[in-house]
C-alpha cells in the first residue's frame, strides 16, 4: 500500500544554526490515526509545518498523496487540512464567510450543504453569522477545525488540537476524528495529552531533539516496552527490605506496608513465583496483590530520558 505521507531524508536547519530536524524518514498509511509525540522544542511543529508547505524544507523529499510538496505544491496542499496550534483567524469575518473562503481557496466548487453539515457537526451552525471576534476561545478552535475541513482534505493535521479547550469540545473533537477516519481521512496529531494518543492512535511516533527515535504500532509498542508492576500489600509493615532481596527489581513503599515488583512482560520468566517463595521463607506475608501495566506516558517519558 502506497503511503499517503512519505518523508525521506528530511533535514532542517534554521538560519540561526539550530538544527530542528535530522534525517527524518517516515511513512504514514492511508486512513490511520498517527500520533506524533515529543517534548517542547522536539521538532513536532516544524515537521508538520514543512509537510504542509508553511516552512521550507532543508533537504529531503516529501510527498502528500503521491504529490511532491515542492514541485507539485498546489496538488499536494489541496489534499491537506491543518489545524494549527495557535489561533489565526480574521476577527472581523463571520464564521460562514471564513469557511466559504477557505473552501474556495483550494478551488473547490461551492457546496453549502456540506459546509452546513460541517458547522452543525462542530456545534457552530447557530454561530454561522457571528463575527469570530465575538466567539469564545473554544468556539474559535472549532472554527479552525471547520476551516481545515472546508475543502474536504484526505489528510488532516491536528497540532495540539485540544490544548486549552473545554472537556465538551475535546469529546466532540475525538468523536469527529473517529468519524473522519471511518470516511478514509488520515489523521496526524500532536498532543500533550498522551492519554488521548493512547486512546485514539493506531501508531505512535516519538521525536526528540529533531530525531525520530521510534515509530511503532501502539499495541506493539506498549507490549514491547511496557513494564508490569505487582504490588503486594503486606500483613505487617517492614522497616527495610531484607538484604537478600537487593538483587530484585523490588521497592518498599515509604510507609513500609507495600512491596512493588517491576518486571518485563516480554521476559521468558517473570520471577514472580520465585519472589513469592522467598518472601514466604522470610515469613513476609501479604494480604492482597494488584498488577498494573505502564501507560503510554510512562513509555514516552522513559524513551525521551534514554535519548537525551
Amino acid at each position: 500500500m502506497q503511503p499517503v505521507i512519505s518523508v525521506k531524508g528530511l533535514n532542517k536547519t534554521y538560519a540561526s544554526g539550530h538544527k530542528a530536524l535530522s534525517d527524518i524518514n517516515l511513512d504514514i498509511h492511508p486512513g490511520e490515526i498517527f500520533a506524533l509525540l515529543g517534548p517542547n522544542g522536539a521538532g513536532k511543529t516544524t515537521l508538520i509545518s514543512i509537510i504542509c508547505g508553511i516552512v521550507n524544507p532543508g533537504d529531503g523529499e516529501i510527498q502528500a498523496d503521491g504529490y511532491n510538496i515542492i514541485s507539485q505544491y498546489r496538488e499536494a496542499r489541496s489534499r491537506i487540512g491543518l489545524v494549527p496550534q495557535e489561533l489565526f483567524t480574521n476577527a472581523f469575518e463571520s464564521v460562514w464567510a471564513t469557511v466559504t473562503f477557505s473552501r474556495g481557496l483550494f478551488g473547490k466548487p461551492k457546496n453549502p450543504e456540506y459546509l452546513e453539515q460541517l458547522l452543525r457537526t462542530l456545534s457552530l451552525w447557530d454561530k454561522k453569522d457571528s463575527r469570530i471576534m465575538a466567539l469564545s476561545g473554544g468556539m474559535k478552535r472549532r472554527v479552525m477545525i471547520a476551516k481545515a475541513l472546508a475543502h474536504e482534505p484526505k489528510i488532516l493535521f491536528l497540532d495540539e488540537p485540544t490544548a486549552g479547550v473545554d472537556v465538551d469540545l475535546r469529546r466532540d473533537m475525538w468523536a469527529m476524528v473517529r468519524k473522519l477516519r471511518e470516511q478514509g481521512v488520515t489523521i496526524i496529531l500532536t498532543t500533550h495529552y498522551i492519554e488521548e494518543a493512547e486512546e485514539m492512535a493506531d501508531r505512535i511516533g516519538v521525536i526528540s531533539k529533531g530525531e525520530l527515535i521510534l515509530v511503532e504500532d501502539k499495541a506493539t509498542l506498549m507490549n514491547k516496552l511496557g513494564r508490569k508492576q505487582l504490588r503486594l500489600h503486606l500483613q505487617q509493615p517492614l522497616d527495610a527490605l531484607p538484604a537478600e532481596f537487593s538483587g530484585y527489581p523490588l521497592e518498599l513503599s515509604d510507609s513500609g506496608d507495600e512491596l512493588i515488583y517491576t518486571y518485563d512482560t516480554q521476559a521468558e520468566h517473570t520471577g514472580i513465583a520465585e519472589l513469592l517463595k522467598r518472601l514466604n521463607s522470610h515469613n513476609i506475608d501479604f494480604k492482597d496483590l494488584q498488577s498494573s501495566q505502564s501507560s503510554l506516558e510512562d513509555i514516552f517519558v522513559n524513551l525521551v530520558r534514554e535519548n537525551p
